[in-house]
């Protein structure tokens, strides 16, 4: 068998990050006072690993690794070039992706191709488990996204990215992920439901989401559509594509 390359996220575009204190965005460079940061507009895929606080260490290293590898598989199954999303932010058990608006990629395709594509690879990762190494079978919560985001040369911030997280954090929405046996369970933002789901497009069928989840940001009721798409398990590729690595700057 080939050797897998390892993904090293942390590498990625190191040199083009702004620093901690820089005050810089990532996309106008432009210099921004206390509370004069402008938002840009980001889909937000973000991701979090069931029950890592009840994995060993070595564990948890090998489903972050995993994480990150098996996002990129995905990105490349979906047509997503990695070069249209910001840099990955890591968040210990899990990772969140921004995607920037492009014309060739409709935020239609998060749910369409890039989710199916993340489901079908951790189910055939998981197939190949024994039953005796029960604890690293690596199940996600998922959320998608899509709104105005911040950078303040320290991290991303804003409203939409309290809305996605508190969605994901859901007890309700972890709850229904506990309660099958699917690896992946999906929540959907109202608004991306609104503008997207609803629509019907190819590959996306809005009856299998359900207003299951609701959240308070902001003082006011969001809504999150909850789905768990099915899993083929196709198999695994045998390494990351070169194009897809993580690159140094």
């Amino acid at each position: 068998m080939n050797e897998v390359t390892p993904i090293r996220p942390h590498d990625r575009h190191l040199a083009s990050l702004p620093e901690a204190n820089s005050g810089r965005s990532p996309t106008n460079g432009k210099e921004a006072r206390w509370g004069a940061t402008l938002p840009f507009y980001r889909s937000i895929l973000a991701l979090d690993i069931e029950g890592s606080t009840q994995r060993t260490n070595p564990i948890k290293e090998e489903h972050r690794e995993l994480v990150y590898r098996l996002v990129m598989w995905a990105l490349c199954q979906a047509g997503i070039d990695v070069q249209d999303c910001d840099p990955f932010t890591d968040r210990g058990d899990g990772v969140l992706i921004l995607l920037r608006p492009a014309d060739d990629f409709p935020k239609a395709f998060l749910l369409s191709r890039l989710i199916p594509a993340l489901a079908d690879l951790l189910s055939a990762h998981n197939n190949g488990i024994s039953p005796a190494e029960e604890m690293r079978i690596l199940r996600l919560r998922a959320v998608v996204h899509a709104g105005e985001v911040h950078h303040d040369g320290k991290g991303f911030f804003g409203e939409d990215l309290d809305i996605a997280f508190r969605l994901l954090d859901a007890p309700r929405f972890k709850d229904h992920l506990k309660s099958g046996t699917a690896p992946l369970a999906l929540v959907a933002s109202d608004s991306f439901y609104q503008s997207v789901i609803r629509h019907g497009y190819d590959g996306i069928d809005h009856g299998e989401y359900q207003p299951l989840v609701t959240v308070n940001v902001a003082k006011q009721r969001r809504k999150g559509w909850v789905h768990v798409p099915d899993a083929v398990g196709l198999p695994l590729p045998i390494a990351v594509p070169a194009q897809l690595r993580w690159a140094r700057s």
